[in-house]
């Protein structure tokens, strides 16, 4: 950030400020190169790398004074191998073939005039996210790539480390000749930048909230720019009577238990009455052995009686820690039956051996990411060979589940002519 823009950042009305530095600078990023875009990718991910002490006393600052629970320790935290992980999503990036520009359609008119689709850049975008630093990285990055200039503002736990990070991307920018206003942070952890960033219609093309639900729910309450927004990851893994039992016990300990803290791990566990008596004890005893607790339905501990009893309440919980609902189901439109009534629409899997059973549950719910045979953590933008992702989209307009460099595409129309005039 330049000297008249830190300026400026310390006074009421920053946000307004930086927006339309920010709009100067997305006409440059949308027109520059791909090689000049990538090669700020590529230099900030050395800049992160060169970084690492740094990054890591920055975020030690914040992890002192977290109180927070374990899991969400777990989401501020970085380690060598978190910020190795980030420079190489930025590598993995520049590697990606350029969204904008793309030639999405084209026809010819009886007329003679050809016609065609082109994706171009959104425009401003305002990226609102809480306790991992780590987003601060992908979204400019994927923001840089795309053609988008980005302002973020993460959460008040991670001042420090998104700061850090920020500095890294300015970096790359710098590196590879381009406004460093293409990427820019709100200046403090007043709320006040939040309400700024809702209200900057005209200015910021496309709000994007990465949090939980209190977040989600007063961005979509209060903004003025469009939104594009999760719901709650709230996650349902369905072993059918015909699953593999150590294909599941499998894939059920990793979908809870590898980050039990981020979006796309399993909140409730579906299980077939059918093999219920059988696999669940096993099930229970893998993950009690790290660290899961549970909220169980009746029939579920009928079989395994020590397990806490669950409400209506518990199957709607997004618990983003260490906390399993099992519910027991009568076949697979029983499970999609409960999924309907509790789910989020984020993302569920289904565990068999049966082809027409997986095709019934894969066909059977609408949530914007649907799995079978895989643990639900695979819901995630650079598993899907995005590079990395901005965000899990679970509405119906524009994008659904991880949202990449195409989906911050938008486009417009060509008209190709050569003389024509209309009737």
């Amino acid at each position: 950030m330049s000297a008249s823009m830190q300026a400026e950042a310390t006074r009421p009305g920053a946000i307004e400020a930086m927006a339309r530095a920010a709009r100067v600078a997305s006409r440059t990023l949308a027109q520059s190169p791909t090689a000049i875009r990538d090669k700020a990718l590529w230099a900030a991910a050395s800049a992160l790398r060169e970084t690492r002490t740094d990054l890591l006393d920055a975020n030690a600052k914040d992890l002192e004074a977290f109180t927070g629970t374990p899991a969400f320790r777990d989401r501020l935290t970085l380690t060598p191998e978190r910020i190795e992980a980030m420079a190489a999503g930025l590598e993995d990036m520049a590697d990606l073939p350029d969204p904008v520009g793309r030639i999405l359609a084209d026809w010819s008119r009886p007329n003679g005039l050809k016609i065609r689709r082109v994706a171009t850049p959104v425009g401003v975008l305002g990226v609102i996210y809480e306790s991992r630093p780590n987003v601060g990285a992908d979204a400019a990055g994927l923001c840089i790539k795309s053609g988008n200039a980005v302002i973020l503002r993460g959460g008040s736990e991670s001042f420090h480390s998104a700061r850090a990070i920020h500095a890294a991307m300015a970096a790359g920018l710098r590196a590879a000749g381009l406004p460093e206003e293409a990427v820019q942070i709100a200046p403090g952890t007043d709320r006040r930048y939040v309400a700024e960033m809702l209200a900057a219609a005209g200015l910021i093309d496309l709000i994007i909230p990465r949090g939980g639900r209190s977040l989600v729910e007063r961005v979509q309450n209060e903004a003025r720019v469009p939104v594009l927004a999760h719901a709650e990851g709230l996650c349902h893994t369905y072993i059918h009577a015909a699953a593999d039992p150590k294909m599941a016990r499998s894939i059920i300990a990793n979908a809870k238990m590898r980050r039990p803290g981020i979006c796309g791990a399993t909140e409730t566990l579906l299980i077939d009455a059918a093999i219920a008596p059988s696999l669940l004890p096993l099930i229970v005893e893998d993950l009690k052995e790290l660290g899961c607790d549970f909220r169980a339905d009746d029939r579920a501990r009928a079989i395994v009686p020590d397990l806490k009893p669950a409400t209506p309440q518990d199957f709607a919980t997004e618990w983003l820690d260490a906390t399993l609902s099992v519910a027991t189901v009568d076949g697979v439109d029983s499970a999609l039956e409960h999924i309907a009534r509790y789910g989020s629409g984020h993302t569920e899997a289904i565990i068999t051996s049966d082809e027409t059973v997986a095709t019934r549950f894969l066909n059977g719910t609408d949530s914007a990411v649907v799995m079978w045979n895989a643990s639900t953590q695979f819901c995630d933008g650079g598993e899907f060979g995005f590079g990395a992702e901005i965000g899990i989209a679970t509405g119906r307009i524009h994008a659904r589940g991880p949202v990449g460099l195409e989906q911050l595409t938008t486009f417009r129309y060509e008209v190709l002519g050569s003389g024509q005039i209309r009737p």
